[in-house]
């Protein structure tokens, strides 16, 4: 009978560290994105890049990490492919439970554009990648930030008529919740110093949208 106490207690202590290191277990968020996820042009960027901001509005019980690399696009025919970084590999290695994709700024470029027609494939592969991780991940597509001119390729235009259709194409066939952060940041010219990245106010606001999404979702 000794013995069969001191088995059960055992068992308890087990059962005991288990839930304990599952409850400590932090819910991680991949953000996936080009420039602005990265935080290019964010007055000290370690501080307030979005992916940072967005674990303090979100909470201990959350871990959020920055995967974003300038200059990427969605499509596997652009320039400079997300698909091909490092990031992508971290980014899926990561197993996050929550996914943000925001790509498409610099697939507006015109050497981008020309293969706007594989947009809406390319992104469904993407998301079937991210789906298919063990952690199987809730993702969210977003509406990329407003283009206040034309630079380096990137406009508004490609933006509104190519990507935000694109995605919501997306989102619907895939049943995907969207974050609208083309609204969330239009009418803020002055967040824009270069009319293309958000500053520090800029990737503040992106970030509680994000938030707001995240939280409402559950």
């Amino acid at each position: 009978m000794r013995n069969v106490r001191y088995s059960l207690a055992a068992i308890c202590i087990l059962c005991s560290a288990f839930l304990t290191q599952a409850a400590d277990e932090k819910i991680r968020v991949a953000c996936i994105g080009d420039s602005i996820t990265f935080g290019a042009g964010v007055e000290q960027r370690d501080q307030n890049h979005y992916p940072k901001v967005l674990g303090e509005l979100l909470g201990d019980k959350y871990e959020t990490k920055n995967f974003g690399i300038s200059g990427t696009t969605l499509l596997k025919k652009g320039d400079s492919p997300y698909w091909k970084q490092k990031a992508f590999k971290d980014a899926t290695d990561y197993n996050p439970n929550i996914v943000v994709i925001k790509l498409g700024t610099n697939d507006t470029k015109p050497q981008n554009i020309k293969h706007k027609e594989e947009f809406v494939g390319d992104l469904t592969a993407m998301v079937e990648h991210f789906s298919a991780l063990p952690a199987k991940p809730k993702v969210f597509l977003c509406f990329p930030a407003p283009a206040y001119a034309t630079q380096w390729g990137i406009n508004e235009k490609g933006i509104e008529e190519m990507v935000i259709p694109a995605v919501k194409e997306v989102a619907k066939a895939k049943n995907l919740s969207t974050i609208d952060l083309h609204t969330a940041l239009s009418n803020h010219p002055e967040m824009f110093p270069d009319k293309i990245h958000p500053n520090a106010a800029g990737a503040k606001l992106l970030a509680k949208t994000v938030a707001e999404a995240i939280t409402s979702a559950k």
